[in-house]
């Protein structure tokens, strides 16, 4: 009982950090966040040092790829809106295909990193992170493609 009040409480800070920096306008910079998630997921699977620096490496790596599909998505979310302003309907139709395209990306990243992060933990942390994934899911309801335990949303 004691090992769940300390996640809870583990979790409930780190999502409120989150929160309240993007309420804010101060978006954390991704080293951050991911040395959040590594931090999170270092308490909850007791992560080896190697196991860290393969997650930092990982995730890093993932949050540079998110960041350049992100300004991409932007990018085309505004020429949406300007095809729609000027009732461009093949534009419409070409650019709702590249934001499709764009966020297969968003997600594919995503869950490489996270089948690559699965890879690095041992059995035991492996039979751990299943039983609190269930558990999230069964009370919290799916975090959709991709979605990891530690995953900044």
């Amino acid at each position: 009982m004691k090992d769940r009040i300390q996640k809870l409480l583990l979790t409930s800070t780190f999502v409120t950090t989150l929160l309240f920096s993007q309420k804010l306008g101060n978006q954390p910079d991704p080293a951050t966040l991911v040395q959040h998630r590594v931090n999170f997921l270092t308490t909850i699977l007791s992560l080896t040092a190697a196991q860290q620096q393969q997650a930092m490496t990982i995730f890093t790596d993932a949050a540079t790829t998110a960041l350049t599909v992100r300004s991409n998505l932007k990018t085309a979310h505004q020429s949406l809106g300007n095809a729609v302003k000027s009732n461009d309907i093949s534009s419409i139709d070409q650019v709702s295909i590249t934001i499709g395209n764009l966020t297969a990306q968003q997600v594919s990243t995503k869950a490489k990193a996270n089948a690559a992060f699965y890879q690095i933990l041992t059995p035991d942390q492996q039979a751990k992170f299943n039983q609190i994934q269930s558990q999230r899911h069964g009370r919290f309801g799916g975090r959709g493609p991709g979605g990891f335990l530690g995953d900044p949303q």
